[in-house]
């Protein structure tokens, strides 16, 4: 049995050793993709040009990546990867594109464990209800629009899952209100 354990575990490491750079290649390629839809006509090598931060944000400390989109060495907008906590079901990751003035380029979202056939209607897999955010900012609409109907704001719910078109609005709009305020945050690699 000891014999057995040994050999299966010398596959299972072989096996992870052997797929382990093509993971790691399709995570960039899936990350490319979400970029792409969020972004367009840079020419700088986006990827390798992030920098991360770690920045008090929807009320936890985090660790959030940025994404600078440059066109001739001039960056136009920012891809902020970030996290919400307060899902329905835990944590949502997300993908924000904000411009240089302050306009949404979009959201999308890249993780979540939100419930199948209701929740998870904020994946652009599911429904095309995250693309809304297009557009944007936080004058557009005013501040205290920034909610689901239910709650007396612009943004449709699902039937039977408030809280997770909830989570997505209200941390798209902590966003936008956080690089308002403090745009070096994100603007900045330096900048604390």
């Amino acid at each position: 049995m000891l014999i057995f354990t040994a050999i299966s575990v010398f596959f299972v490491a072989l096996t992870f050793d052997a797929t382990k750079g093509q993971i790691s290649q399709n995570e960039k390629q899936l990350l490319a993709q979400r970029l792409g839809e969020l972004v367009s006509n840079y020419d700088n090598d986006i990827i390798n040009e992030k920098y991360v931060k770690n920045i008090n944000l929807h009320g936890l400390r985090q660790n959030i990546s940025i994404f600078p989109a440059k066109r001739n060495q001039q960056i136009f907008a920012y891809i902020i990867e970030h996290t919400y906590p307060n899902g329905y079901n835990g944590n949502i990751k997300l993908l924000t594109g904000i411009d240089s003035q302050q306009q949404l380029l979009g959201v999308r979202v890249i993780a979540h464990r939100e419930t199948p056939g209701l929740g998870d209607q904020i994946d652009l897999r599911k429904s095309n209800w995250i693309r809304r955010f297009s557009g944007f900012s936080l004058t557009n609409p005013l501040g205290k629009n920034w909610k689901v109907k239910p709650d007396g704001g612009i943004f449709d719910a699902f039937t039977g899952a408030t809280i997770t078109p909830r989570a997505v609005v209200t941390a798209t709009f902590q966003l936008l209100d956080k690089f308002s305020i403090r745009p070096c945050l994100f603007q900045n690699p330096a900048c604390n």
